[in-house]
């Protein structure tokens, strides 16, 4: 944050709870060019704290990816199943590592190790809250593969277990098209040499 920039909350007010809440602000904030914003009101998305994960197995040079249903590509024209990263939310007192371990054997039937922090970022600041903790970790991907996901979530997942140099081009051609998974991408094509030299 700027040296000696403030912002002030005036009011909140809580316009829905279901799976997500929904929260009304009013605030202001100082300017860079000197004074304050009018009173501004804004709606905040309260998401948590994401955690996710890309297993890789070194030996195989593979990568682990899943896919699955997200109503908010419901109307993109290539449709709403999406190539993805392993994630899921922080539980209270739950550690973001315990997270990575917990997902990755719901979502993947996948063991962990080795898991390395890549990014810590905003997925959608301008209306959420949720902050993303982005890991890799190592696997043994020999027999990683099937459908997965907890019934009582209505989960129905998808593993692909893909060469890097297949997930390296399903980034390029766009089939990889959500934050998570491009950031997770890039990182790993930046870091796949060193990666590799440590691993094996």
């Amino acid at each position: 944050m700027p040296a000696n920039m403030k912002w002030s909350i005036i009011k909140k007010k809580l316009r829905y709870r279901g799976f997500f809440k929904l929260t009304e602000v009013e605030l202001q904030h100082d300017l860079f060019a000197g004074g304050q914003s009018p009173v501004l009101v804004r709606e905040i998305i309260d998401r948590g704290h994401a955690v996710a994960v890309l297993p890789y197995d070194p030996v195989r040079d593979e990568v682990v990816l899943i896919e699955q249903f997200r109503i908010g590509a419901g109307e993109d024209s290539a449709g709403p199943w999406l190539i993805e990263v392993i994630a899921g939310y922080q539980e209270p007192g739950e550690s973001a590592e315990d997270v990575v371990h917990r997902e990755a054997l719901e979502e993947a039937g996948c063991i962990l190790s080795d898991v390395e922090l890549m990014h810590k970022c905003y997925s959608s600041p301008g209306g959420s809250n949720e902050q993303v903790s982005l890991f890799f970790a190592r696997t043994d991907s020999s027999d990683v593969g099937g459908i997965h996901g907890l019934d009582e979530e209505g989960e129905d997942i998808r593993v692909h277990v893909v060469p890097s140099q297949q997930a390296f081009d399903w980034l390029d051609s766009g089939r990889i098209d959500s934050a998570m998974p491009i950031i997770a991408m890039q990182w790993f094509r930046l870091n796949r040499e060193r990666i590799r030299k440590e691993w094996l």
